[in-house]
């Protein structure tokens, strides 16, 4: 079984469209590999694949590779993913499976509080981060980490959304009218998805039109 470094965290019917997205992601990610494999949650909602038949090993790597592991061992200089769950003056809290506690000097992108820097980079929560582990010296953001972010703030702009499938987002975006003002819907976790919009777009005024239509977390990205 491999446990993706991403959540699952709603309920009722919006789960059960959630995994059915996942079960196609997963088909689409395995291809044509000779498995069988099952979709599942784990009850801390990060979401599991068991898999089996000829082409397993492969199949997780790919899994591991396109999603991120949660793993219980950890090795120091070693890079994982967790979801982002909580910050506070002392920096973020990232959710591996364990907790993992990135402090402010290990943020590493540019002044400011913790909580001013998720703004600045539209961070929502359960959002996936990749980190490197030390136990010793302190985990930090990934520089891969870093670059992934500082390019969101060098584009056209984009709003950053939680708790709705990348197909809900579509769906919000032409409700609202706004489907020539943006450029892709970015998957960023199962749940976590990123407007980008088209230049000449604000992406303030984006979040204020769709904003009603969504029951979720919003934030903005301004170039």
């Amino acid at each position: 079984m491999v446990v993706l470094a991403t959540k699952c965290y709603v309920g009722g019917d919006a789960r059960d469209r959630a995994l059915d997205g996942m079960t196609s992601l997963v088909a689409n990610d395995l291809g044509d590999l000779d498995v069988e494999y099952d979709v599942g949650v784990r009850r801390d909602d990060f979401v599991s694949v068991t898999v089996s038949g000829e082409d397993e090993t492969v199949a997780r790597n790919v899994l591991r590779e396109e999603w991120g592991e949660v793993t219980d061992h950890f090795t120091d200089g070693e890079a994982y993913v967790g979801t982002l769950e909580g910050w506070d003056e002392d920096g973020f809290v990232l959710d591996a499976g364990t907790e993992i506690r990135v402090p402010a000097d290990g943020i590493g992108l540019g002044p400011g509080s913790p909580g001013q820097v998720r703004d600045r980079f539209g961070l929502v929560q359960h959002l996936p981060m990749t980190f490197v582990y030390d136990a010793e010296a302190g985990h930090e953001l990934a520089d891969a980490e870093r670059d992934r972010l500082y390019d969101w703030t060098r584009g056209q702009g984009r709003v950053n959304v939680n708790s709705a499938t990348r197909a809900e987002v579509r769906a919000t975006v032409n409700r609202a009218g706004h489907a020539n003002d943006i450029v892709t819907v970015e998957r960023l976790g199962l749940l976590e998805q990123s407007i980008v919009c088209r230049e000449n777009t604000d992406a303030p005024g984006l979040l204020a039109s769709i904003g009603g239509y969504l029951p979720s977390e919003l934030k903005a990205v301004v170039p």
